[in-house]
């Protein structure tokens, strides 16, 4: 299971930091990161780092966004900087395992002045 937290409303150019906690090891995932899904779009890769660390990030955040992976807490955090109105989304936990894709519920993150 995964619980994303972290999401509130930030002013343009403004940071936040989401978090998403594991509720068991994440040893085992062969990737793990983050998408997003804003009204009447389709979901959209944020970052994706799989277990050797290469990592992917989404072209509209590079330079903007890192993810970083604690695995001795089990935890997946996404640091966002320079925050944009277009960054305004529900922003999704995303682990794979086997083949199989888990999604944990989202954190709305609401970029606006």
């Amino acid at each position: 299971q995964l619980q994303a937290s972290g999401g509130g409303l930030v002013q343009p150019g403004g940071s936040l930091r989401l978090s998403c906690a594991a509720s068991g090891s994440i040893f085992g995932f062969s990737a793990m990161g983050w998408y997003r899904q804003a009204p009447r779009r389709q979901r959209e890769l944020v970052t994706l780092r799989a277990r050797g660390g290469l990592t992917d990030y989404g072209e509209s955040v590079k330079g903007r966004f890192t993810i970083s992976i604690d695995n001795a807490r089990n935890m997946v955090y996404l640091q966002m900087n320079s925050l944009e109105p277009e960054d305004t989304a529900v922003y999704h936990c995303n682990a794979v395992h086997s083949g199989l894709s888990f999604w944990g519920q989202g954190t709305l993150v609401t970029v606006s002045s």
